[in-house]
């Protein structure tokens, strides 16, 4: 499985990204290490990574503690060494929905389609709830992932718009 992993990271003078090599990392302890050495002293560090044009995780930490993770599908943990290390602990629910909160359908214009919110073929796992204070709500996260024709570049890219660092993280994929 080829992927791309990218950080960004937001101190006091705005967001910064770089690319992070996962490789003979052992687990998701190390991958958290490597996270936080793009920038120790990082309000916020978030890693995206993108596999096979099929599966995203996304990593947080706040000033380098409290991990949070998300995955678009669980699937990933049975497709690879790295979706296992990435995903494979994770609950196959996700958390940061109330009970209440069922996917709601894709708005097209004035009318609803039929298409749901979240793809029924994916089991995304992790808290989708994890740049909800950046802007990018659980619900908001998981109709991206869900939506038909998007590929996990393009969910980063739309997060990464939001967030104000969809310029750094275009000039990685370019290197």
């Amino acid at each position: 499985m080829s992927y791309f992993a990218a950080a960004v990271v937001r101190d006091d003078s705005g967001w910064t990204a770089a690319e992070v090599s996962l490789r003979g990392a052992t687990d998701i302890d190390e991958v958290a290490d490597r996270l936080r050495d793009v920038d120790q002293e990082a309000d916020v560090s978030l890693l995206f990574v993108e596999a096979d044009d099929a599966y995203l995780v996304i990593l947080r930490l706040d000033e380098g503690e409290d991990l949070r993770v998300f995955g678009s599908d669980s699937a990933y943990a049975e497709e690879s060494r790295l979706g296992q290390l990435l995903v494979g602990d994770l609950k196959t629910s996700v958390t940061g929905l109330d009970g209440d909160d069922e996917p709601r359908p894709v708005a097209s214009g004035d009318e609803e389609s039929e298409q749901p919110a979240v793809d029924p073929e994916a089991d995304p796992v992790g808290d989708a709830d994890l740049l909800a204070n950046l802007g990018i709500s659980a619900q908001k996260l998981l109709t991206l992932c869900g939506t038909e024709g998007m590929l996990p570049a393009d969910v980063t890219s739309e997060i990464c718009e939001v967030l104000g660092c969809a310029d750094e993280v275009e000039e990685l994929r370019e290197v």
